[in-house]
């Protein structure tokens, strides 16, 4: 199930490589069982399925969410211990007992998913490898219901169609299930879910500006995650008909971990290689007996550190030599920004807005309204608050005082996402595009924020990206754009939810005077068709030639606002671009 190509065509009926694998899945599943004819090697045939569907749910949770996890071995002992006890001991139909397991994880999952929102790298995986380690701990002594190191035996294997009462038959059914679970995670990349996740992983700040609501997508990706994991476990547990601590432990965390590195974080067909590859190698290696774990683990590290993007990875960067690109379609429509009410009517109003960071007052009792369909300029010197009045507004950073209405609602302290659903997108003065992703997916992100159904969703990001002239570069991965063009798919992104406010922070900065014509253009044009605009800028040309109105702050303060022409010609503007703090403060 690979990945659609990001030269994909976003839209009309064509041939996608993931319905393939699919299909060659289908004949792999049904091959397989028949050419491992011995007990033993149908044996080790469920245990590499039930492996390849536990590595699945890290392509979720850290393929596409960017979370570490070392917890997956605990959610597949849940799966199978669920099972286990269900089946023996409380005598429950298999398939109840795998719906309780699958939701004992799914809820587990859920709780460490909302105890690591505020953590990240090393601090997150170290609360995954607690969790991992109080699971085994309590499969181990907690005898009267676990069995403890004895395990539990005699565990029965689900009703089916047909009686899945060989080895043989239940490799088809573990395999089955490893290909719907494949199956599963392939679609759900391209989602609006899938998406916001791998944005997540790319960006946090900018996914979340952009109307992505960060703790809830990171939750879903754990509860997921755990939840594949679990089922995993179930396919194990009935498939060997015994379980014990032993298979759930720390080290069986790790190898689910190293299966996914060596195959591939995002892919799904590169979880199912790494996996089965690191199942069977050690069986393929036995006659080496005490030199087998050595060369196990070499091939190990030799893979993850000449292919950091896996195996497969690597086998696609070989294929994009001679993949074909297809170009974009033609939008449907143009991009519709703005213009949803009486122009010149208040669109944004501020009302002594401040934010103070311990004794620095960084923005000091600002004034500010907005009216809908001007640009309006937010200026002044190095320092003066003016990147602190974006962030205010787009609720990356909480108000100590005063009040922010938008659209008539107070916005103030919300959270990013919920200020971009209602209406507004940002830039960055620094830019924070999701750099794997391409640039049809980054603008898609962006496109999100409309609503509607997916057709709907396709064709605000074909309009944005057809406005800012990249149609030609939407199959290209961002971070190999120069960076005029990755200043264009950040202006796309942002109006691909079609706002009723833009704010810019700095949009001209880095780019050639050529480009910046271009820039000025597309403001214009996005002015002239109703966008209301709020720009930060240095370029005092460029602020001239985009906006109508100007606010100028220094150290914080308001200190003049009016048209361009008369705030430059203000003596108090004039004197802090030149350096008298008295005068620029009006003292």
């Amino acid at each position: 199930m690979s990945a659609v190509s990001h030269a994909q065509a976003p839209s009309g009926k064509r041939f996608q490589p993931g319905y393939l694998a699919l299909a060659i899945g289908a004949v792999v599943v049904a091959a397989l069982p028949l050419l491992f004819t011995t007990r033993y090697s149908t044996n080790l045939l469920v245990l590499g399925a039930a492996m390849c569907i536990g590595t699945l749910g890290l392509v979720v949770v850290l393929g596409y969410a960017g979370q570490i996890s070392l917890a997956q071995a605990a959610f597949y002992g849940i799966g199978a211990y669920a099972v286990a006890l269900g089946t023996t001991r409380w005598e429950i139909n298999w398939w109840l007992a795998l719906l309780l397991g699958l939701l004992v994880a799914g809820a587990a999952g859920a709780i460490l998913g909302m105890a690591t929102l505020k953590l990240g790298g090393h601090y997150l995986a170290m609360v995954t490898i607690c969790f991992q380690v109080i699971f085994t701990l309590i499969a181990t002594n907690w005898i009267a219901l676990t069995g403890g190191p004895d395990g539990i035996s005699n565990i029965k294997r689900p009703p089916f169609f047909v009686p899945i009462n060989t080895t043989q038959r239940y490799a088809w059914f573990a395999l089955a299930a490893l290909l719907l679970v494949g199956g599963l995670v392939w679609w759900l990349r391209n989602t609006v879910l899938g998406r916001s996740m791998r944005a997540i992983r790319e960006n946090e700040i900018a996914a979340e500006a952009l109307g992505v609501n960060t703790p809830r997508v990171k939750v879903i990706a754990f509860t997921i995650s755990a939840v594949i994991g679990a089922l995993g476990g179930a396919i194990y547990a009935s498939g060997y008909l015994y379980i014990s601590p032993d298979t759930f432990n720390f080290d069986h965390a790790v190898a689910f971990l190293a299966m996914v590195l060596v195959g591939g974080t995002e892919s799904v067909l590169g979880a199912i290689l790494g996996a089965s590859l690191l199942t069977f190698l050690p069986e393929w290696l036995r006659e080496l007996k005490r030199i087998y774990l050595v060369i196990y683990g070499c091939v190990i590290i030799l893979v993850i550190v000449f292919m950091p993007e896996g195996l497969w990875g690597y086998a696609k960067l070989l294929g994009r030599r001679f993949a074909r690109v297809m170009a974009l379609p033609a939008a449907p429509r143009a991009i519709q920004v703005g213009g949803r009410g009486a122009p010149g009517e208040e669109i944004l109003r501020v009302e002594k807005l401040t934010k103070r960071f311990g004794g620095l007052v960084a923005v000091d009792e600002v004034d500010l309204t907005v009216r809908r369909g001007e640009a309006h300029a937010l200026i002044g010197p190095n320092g003066s608050g003016k990147t602190t009045c974006i962030n205010l507004l787009s609720g990356l950073y909480v108000p100590t005082a005063g009040r922010i209405r938008f659209l008539g609602q107070e916005i103030g302290g919300q959270r990013p996402s919920r200020i971009a659903v209602s209406g507004m997108a940002r830039s960055f003065q620094n830019l924070r595009l999701f750099r794997e992703l391409s640039v049809w997916e980054n603008v898609l992100v962006g496109a999100h924020r409309g609503g509607g159904h997916e057709a709907e969703t396709r064709t605000r990001a074909l309009a944005a990206i057809e406005f800012v002239g990249l149609s030609d570069k939407a199959h290209e991965i961002c971070r190999n754009l120069p960076y005029g063009h990755q200043k264009l798919v950040e202006l796309a992104r942002a109006i691909a939810g079609e706002p009723e406010l833009l704010l810019l922070d700095e949009p001209g900065a880095g780019l050639n005077q050529t480009e910046k014509q271009e820039l000025v253009r597309l403001l214009k044009r996005l002015n002239e068709m109703g966008l209301t605009i709020l720009i930060v800028e240095h370029d005092m040309s460029l602020v001239s030639s985009v906006a109508s109105v100007a606010t100028v702050l220094n150290f914080g303060k308001k200190i003049a606002e009016g048209t361009v022409d008369e705030v430059l010609r203000h003596s108090a503007v004039v004197e802090a671009y030149l350096g008298n703090r008295e005068v620029a403060l009006g003292v």
